[in-house]
């Protein structure tokens, strides 16, 4: 089973991001406005993040708030 670091960026706390374990923020340019906040196993992801996931190695989702 895969799993998926899941960031927070703290100025926008109903935004969050996915991307593989370990692979990090490599390619976003505000990388230092994400924090890691753990890791999520892939049954724990929605759908529509596992697709994004798939497709481009990471996957924003709006949070509750």
């Amino acid at each position: 089973m895969q799993e998926f670091d899941f960031y927070i960026n703290p100025q926008k706390p109903t935004l969050g991001l996915y991307v593989r374990k370990g692979a990090g923020l490599p390619d976003l340019a505000d990388a230092r406005q994400w924090q890691l906040e753990g890791t999520v196993p892939e049954t724990d992801l929605p759908r529509e993040a596992l697709k994004g996931l798939e497709a481009n190695g990471h996957a924003f989702q709006e949070l509750g708030g």
